[in-house]
């Protein structure tokens, strides 16, 4: 097996923490952490920070899963949430990224205790098609915590809503969790929107299918040039 490249790893959770910074997701204060599992290795890449902002090279931290210290320096804020990340390494193998947020309108039904369902096109294309569930509140990174988001993870999951928190977003990679995040975020403002006038109201399972469907369909037909159509 090859040796992982940590410094491409490293520009990767920059690269990722700039898009979520970018897609316009983060509450006031800025406040998130991202992380990379390394390849191979019970490791990951972590910002070592209290933001997810302006973060560089520096503010990257090397760390095992256990916890334990392989290069860099962690802040106390940041020093809290690092088995939240690990727990999900841990509880799901195909796992490369995770995200943590503020992001206000999902915090909001986290605040609210109310899981998030799969209101939007979005929800659907970015895998939350089973919605997105709450873990119950317990203080940041503790075992209680951590135990609430075991107890809602299914082997189809992509992200949790923590009660009285914020969100956890997780994917293969950098870019997919990022989508994630930012499909959630939405989801949950269209809702919010959607209550003024109405309730909103879930995708039908059968459309949920289709439009799965159709997106592979489309993604494996690539991209259209001059004398075909996909339909």
């Amino acid at each position: 097996m090859s040796t992982p490249d940590i410094d491409a790893l490293r520009d990767q959770l920059i690269a990722a923490c700039n898009a979520i910074v970018r897609s316009g997701t983060l509450s006031m204060s800025g406040h998130g952490n991202a992380s990379l599992r390394i390849p191979g290795r019970n490791e990951m890449l972590f910002t070592g920070g209290s933001g997810v902002t302006n973060v560089t090279a520096k503010d990257i931290v090397h760390l095992k899963l256990d916890g334990t210290m392989v290069d860099g320096e962690v802040s106390p804020t940041a020093h809290e949430v690092i088995f939240m990340h690990a727990t999900i390494y841990e509880q799901k193998d195909e796992v490369g990224c995770v995200i943590h947020t503020h992001s206000p309108y999902a915090t909001a039904f986290a605040v609210a205790n109310k899981p998030i369902q799969c209101w939007t096109k979005a929800a659907a294309r970015w895998g939350l098609e089973d919605g997105v569930p709450v873990a119950a509140y317990g203080p940041r990174g503790s075992e209680e915590s951590l135990e609430n988001i075991r107890k809602v993870l299914t082997p189809r999951s992509k992200a949790v809503l923590l009660g009285n928190h914020g969100i956890l977003a997780f994917g293969d990679g950098p870019q997919k969790t990022v989508g994630i995040c930012v499909a959630l975020e939405e989801t949950a403002q269209s809702a919010m929107f959607a209550s003024l006038i109405g309730q909103p109201q879930a995708i039908p399972p059968h459309m949920l299918s289709y439009t799965q469907e159709r997106m592979r369909s489309f993604a494996e037909a690539g991209a259209l040039s001059s004398g075909h159509a996909h339909r």
